[in-house]
């Protein structure tokens, strides 16, 4: 599904990965199921994108 190069991008938290899919956003969204939104760059990436997408409705008290 997924090559290598792109896990890699998905695996740092440190590293924004840059533009994704909505698909590949919920690959991050598991892969970083235990992260917190503040210090995972991939995590924010990845719910930017589905809320953008109109996939995923943040609870009231979420902050964007």
């Amino acid at each position: 599904m997924y090559g290598t190069a792109n896990f890699a991008v998905l695996s740092d938290c440190a590293r924004d990965p840059g533009e994704l899919t909505a698909g590949q956003a919920h690959t991050a969204m598991q892969v970083h199921l235990d992260c917190n939104v503040e210090l995972c760059r991939v995590r924010r990436r990845a719910r930017r994108t589905l809320v953008e997408a109109r996939l995923m409705v943040l609870d009231q008290r979420a902050t964007p």
